[in-house]
């Protein structure tokens, strides 16, 4: 099932229609402002198998999650003030925070770690999604065979239409992964460089004295 939503102004009755697949315990394609994300909702155990199926992801890799806004992020991660005055800075935007998980984040999402990426995309379909579904979703990036990230609705229908339950038409976007930044206990440190700006990162300043090594995530 494809569902065409405007990516400006999203129809609240299209909305909803995707929020409840994801209630059901559905898996769907959405939009970001980076890539195109598969995901259900956080709490749906079975969901997340599923996506870890779906991609033949590695059940060692975490999966990150979107919050509707920053206010949420507390919830699911402990929030020093200085993570909170770089986070209140960059979002919404095209940034992963790695961030040390708080104890209602499902162990599922995190092999062996006590860490979890967390994003607000600046996409007004993502954000509307997880608003009306109340809590977050899972975020995975929908790539092909080749491990291409995936750019075009029309192509994902074909690739991904007969696996998931619904694909969220926002248009097409250029896909390029986020940048994912770590602030556990205050320590920041560069995972990747993608989108995001990262410069403020780069030099002394009110984020970071250093600017951290970088490495896979």
């Amino acid at each position: 099932m494809v569902i065409v939503i405007n990516n400006k102004n999203p129809q609240l009755r299209l909305i909803r229609r995707a929020v409840e697949i994801i209630r059901k315990g559905g898996i769907v394609i959405y939009p970001t402002d980076t890539v195109y994300g598969l995901g259900c909702d956080l709490f749906n155990k079975k969901g997340i198998d599923r996506i870890y199926e779906i991609q033949r992801r590695d059940r060692r890799k975490p999966l990150s999650f979107v919050c509707a806004d920053l206010k949420d992020i507390s919830r699911y991660a402990k929030v020093t003030d200085k993570a909170y005055e770089i986070m209140k800075r960059l979002l919404p935007g095209p940034f992963t925070f790695i961030l040390e998980a708080s104890r209602i984040v499902p162990k599922t999402i995190l092999p062996k770690r006590k860490t979890t990426g967390i994003r607000v995309p600046d996409n007004r379909i993502c954000m509307a999604l997880a608003a009306e579904l109340g809590s977050p979703i899972i975020s995975s990036s929908v790539k092909d065979q080749k491990g291409e990230l995936l750019s075009d609705p029309s192509i994902i229908d074909e690739l991904f239409g007969k696996r998931v339950d619904a694909i969220i038409d926002g248009g097409i976007i250029a896909a390029t992964p986020s940048s994912v930044i770590s602030i556990v206990d205050d320590e920041i440190e560069i995972i990747r460089e993608g989108k995001g700006d990262i410069s403020a990162f780069l030099y002394k300043s009110a984020f970071a004295p250093t600017y951290g090594v970088a490495k896979p995530f």
